[in-house]
């Protein structure tokens, strides 16, 4: 039963968007009390966020949404949809296809992210503007001090799908991390979700 109660939680804010925890007692005709504990549950599993909303009048209103992770536990065909963009485009115009394609996306994403970092000045705050770019992307990238250095960590991969049919995506991004920060600035892979590890992280300091 608890589980079931877990699942219609999720299929209600997959539905319906954000609710408070009244509503959603309501909609499933469930205690609030249930509602709230299951919903602590899902919080700790970070498959749920709040968000407590002001009002012009009385306490603020907590309403619940479902985080990245949440929204994975549907099914999403998304994945065999790209593969089999990426195997008829090599079946197509072949390997060389393929390398232009993930040229052409380097190319767009540099002078998007260019734009953006043109205002910053310390490394700081380039490498804090280009883990926000990467969060907007979905890769949900934070940003760690280490040393006289810093630390890029991708928590997700949004484009996991075509990166495991092809590498030169993951080569592509190594690059352009290493273009829009500037010769000045040593850029290393130190975690790669490919290879096994849980996310991708990058060594960002600037060249001795």
């Amino acid at each position: 039963m608890a589980d079931r109660t877990r699942t219609r939680l999720l299929n209600a804010l997959k539905s319906s968007g954000p609710k408070t925890a009244a509503d959603l007692a309501e909609g499933l005709n469930v205690t609030s009390v249930a509602v709230r504990q299951h919903l602590d549950g899902l919080l700790q599993d970070d498959l749920v966020a709040f968000e407590d909303l002001k009002g012009s009048v009385g306490r603020p209103k907590r309403v619940w949404d479902l985080t990245p992770q949440g929204h994975q536990q549907f099914p999403d065909n998304h994945s065999n949809l790209v593969l089999g963009l990426l195997n008829g485009l090599t079946d197509l115009f072949g390997a060389d296809g393929l390398e232009k394609l993930i040229s052409h996306r380097e190319e767009h994403s540099r002078i998007a992210y260019l734009e953006a970092l043109s205002e910053t000045s310390s490394l700081s705050e380039k490498v804090g503007v280009l883990a926000e770019l990467r969060t907007q992307e979905g890769y949900m990238a934070d940003v760690a001090q280490e040393g006289d250095g810093f630390l890029l960590i991708e928590n997700h991969c949004s484009i996991c799908a075509a990166a495991t049919a092809c590498q030169g995506f993951c080569r592509s991004e190594l690059k352009l991390f290493q273009d829009v920060l500037g010769p000045d600035v040593d850029v290393e892979r130190l975690e790669h979700q490919l290879s096994g590890d849980r996310r991708c992280v990058y060594r960002i300091e600037a060249r001795a």
